[in-house]
């Protein structure tokens, strides 16, 4: 995730965006979406830039599209507005309560601080403290009355949702970066028990190998693109083998043509070909929680 399509695209960080509200889940500042009532929870893991991404909360973009016509040799312009609804508030208008928690206190990664790169950052918020500050979310979640926890990670947090793995040094563009600080950790260490989530989903994640799948034990969907330097296809495809090897778990592999790392959070809402790829997953990732999260 360290490497240049991990930090590529960064948004503009807005912390009042999305229709929810940031309150404290678990000892962490989290955004919430959907109803408190809800007895299915969607935990969502960020990448370094953190809980404050607009694309990743659900803020509501109005978007003017001028299209010309001809109408009886009258050329006419039509002018529509178009409203995208972006992911954790997607996921809420679905019946989930939807939780994006700040598991970097405050401090998500910022590309233009020359003083700070993502290698030092990286020492500060390593996948490891992630995953145990997961558990406590996971746990308050379940004193209100949740039943059931999905759990989604991009990048950084998709590993989270993984599991732990042995510190490695990985040589790129003659910078040394320490593995065990990469993340699509989160998520995949949640998903070797049960007792934490009941589904996983990863989407274009950083760092993870084919032992981290032996272990998995519910069901988890891969989200790839197939432009990207950290997951590239060959390597998906290498875990869709392995899982598909584990007939007590049910897995989903899918590559995403002509899109790049990072393209379901990071995309340019002006952008059409762009939105509509970042929907399609979007899609695939709610079915996923909708048959397994229940």
């Amino acid at each position: 995730m360290a490497g240049p399509q991990c930090c590529a695209h960064p948004p503009t960080l807005n912390p009042s965006s999305g229709a929810g509200h940031v309150e404290k889940v678990g000892g962490l500042d989290s955004y919430v979406s959907g109803s408190p009532d809800s007895k299915l929870a969607i935990l969502l893991v960020s990448d370094v830039y953190g809980y404050e991404a607009p694309n990743l909360r659900g803020v509501y973009t109005l978007r003017g599209v001028l299209r010309k016509e001809a109408f009886r040799f009258v050329v006419i312009s039509l002018f529509r507005m178009v409203i995208l609804w972006k992911l954790a508030d997607k996921i809420a208008a679905a019946g989930f309560y939807a939780v994006v928690p700040d598991f970097f206190y405050g401090d998500p990664f910022a590309r233009d601080n020359a003083e700070r790169p993502i290698q030092v950052w990286l020492k500060d918020h390593g996948a490891r403290k992630g995953f145990e500050d997961a558990k406590p979310v996971i746990e308050a979640l379940n004193t209100k009355g949740v039943s059931a926890v999905g759990a989604v990670g991009f990048c950084w947090g998709g590993r989270t949702s993984f599991s732990y793995v042995k510190t490695v040094i990985y040589e790129w563009s003659s910078l040394i970066w320490y593995y065990d600080f990469f993340s699509a950790k989160v998520v995949v260490e949640l998903g070797k028990s049960s007792a934490f989530i009941k589904a996983a989903v990863l989407c274009h994640p950083s760092f993870v190998t084919v032992d981290d799948f032996k272990e998995f034990k519910v069901p988890i969907s891969i989200l790839g693109a197939e432009i990207d330097q950290m997951s590239p296809p060959a390597l998906l495809k290498q875990f869709e083998e392995v899982l598909a090897s584990k007939s007590e778990v049910d897995s989903f592999v899918k590559i995403f043509p002509k899109v790049a790392h990072g393209w379901t959070v990071r995309y340019d809402v002006e952008d059409e070909a762009a939105v509509k790829s970042a929907e399609e997953a979007h899609g695939n990732l709610m079915e996923w929680f909708a048959k397994y999260v229940k």
